[in-house]
């Protein structure tokens, strides 16, 4: 919570920072943010925050997402970039791409595609939504 030495608060984590989007609304397009988000609503486009993504169980984003942290319990289609630990919950439903420091998965997740593990350091840059990245399923919810 606190910066060694500088005396300034990292508040980039805190609770008290968090975007919400609720069930029912739908945001095509980019967001980025030093805070937070739950999603509960659904996504389509990209995701770049500092902060920790939780999808919640009627949360859906379809795109790109970079993130420190993440907690998964609905639907994601696309590529996730996780820093740090990516927490897939048992009622998740992913496809597509992880890039990822960290990951638990508990019974009963669903998972199609590719996941690479690498050092917290060599995490990359969202790049650019590319067609080659989109993935071509469905998930009807």
């Amino acid at each position: 919570m606190f910066k060694g030495g500088n005396g300034k608060v990292d508040t980039t984590n805190s609770p008290d920072k968090l975007n919400r989007i609720v069930e029912g609304t739908y945001i095509k397009g980019d967001i980025k943010g030093d805070s937070n988000f739950r999603i509960d609503g659904v996504l389509v486009g990209s995701l770049d925050t500092l902060g920790k993504l939780v999808i919640g169980p009627t949360g859906k984003i379809e795109g790109e997402v970079k993130c420190s942290n993440a907690d998964i319990e609905g639907k994601f289609e696309g590529n996730l970039v996780v820093d740090g630990l990516l927490n897939i919950k048992s009622t998740a439903v992913i496809t597509g791409t992880i890039t990822t420091n960290q990951i638990g998965m508990e019974v009963g997740c669903s998972f199609s595609g590719v996941c690479n593990y690498i050092e917290k350091q060599e995490v990359p840059l969202i790049a650019s939504t590319k067609e080659t990245n989109k993935v071509d399923s469905e998930i009807v919810y």
